[in-house]
């Protein structure tokens, strides 16, 4: 049986990287400023989905040696419990053969399951299922404070490994979300494109829409993102390995044929 001190504090980390505004309230936030290296704008990187937020290409962008990372392969969203029927006809029509779910499965039960593609396979990649009541309780009263946790959570390496490794290896469309698409996932996006060549500067913008996407007006932590927040996860695989590149290939464990496949398939 579980205790319901464990629940409790999944509750409340829930909380933290769960509830936001809905998908059709708008609020008329301005995007992030682009960079030079981004060739897609927020509308034509939106898959416009109705009844999910945050639903967007990760690809469209330059890379510091010239690439550009395709789109029509990678994509964003929050999760796809409230996808309309419209909404998973339009992501079996962008090919999205695999599912990656990033949230704990007591946000799944809060929540529900997913709504997928008809014969996409779908993976549970627990991100912070791992950590112990006592540190739920400390790190869930905030989403700003979790993020280190992204680096040393049990589990949360093998999570962010798989999707990637996925994203590598699949010849479908591979789908990766949290609960609203902006923390776990926005961590996930980073170090795909970080991984990619993307520039620093480049990769904030794309982590940054977040705000965007979800109407969260500029200091709204709970439905936005900050700088800060994406500061602390790239310090903490500093800290924890010493560089990201040990983090990739010591924390992640991928390795440099993983890393080639990945540019093999997403970069022009």
């Amino acid at each position: 049986m579980i205790r319901p001190r464990t629940i409790g504090a999944t509750v409340v980390l829930a909380a933290a990287l769960t509830f936001g505004v809905s998908p059709g309230l708008a609020l008329a936030v301005d995007p992030p400023v682009a960079t030079a290296n981004v060739l897609l704008d927020p509308a034509a990187r939106s898959l416009n989905l109705s009844g999910v937020q945050n639903a967007r290409d990760a690809g469209g962008y330059r890379t510091t040696d010239g690439h550009t990372v395709r789109t029509g392969l990678v994509y964003r969203t929050a999760a796809l419990g409230s996808a309309t029927t419209a909404d998973v006809t339009a992501l079996a029509a962008h090919n999205v053969v695999s599912v990656h779910d990033l949230r704990t499965s007591y946000e799944q039960l809060l929540a529900g399951s997913d709504k997928i593609p008809a014969g996409a396979t779908e993976h549970h990649d627990d991100i912070l299922g791992g950590l112990p009541p006592t540190s739920l309780l400390t790190s869930g009263s905030s989403a700003a404070s979790v993020y280190p946790e992204f680096i040393t959570a049990p589990g949360a390496n093998a999570g962010f490994a798989a999707v990637i490794r996925d994203i590598a290896y699949n010849n479908g469309g591979v789908l990766f979300h949290c609960t609203a698409g902006k923390d776990r996932t926005g961590w996930a996006g980073a170090v795909l494109l970080t991984l990619l060549g993307v520039d620093k500067d480049t990769v904030y913008y794309d982590f940054m829409l977040s705000s965007y996407y979800r109407d969260a007006a500029p200091g709204d932590v709970n439905n936005g993102v900050t700088a800060a927040e994406l500061d602390s996860a790239f310090a903490q695989a500093n800290k924890s390995y010493g560089s990201f590149a040990n983090y990739v290939s010591n924390g992640l464990g991928l390795t440099a044929a993983d890393i080639a496949a990945l540019k093999a398939k997403l970069l022009a």
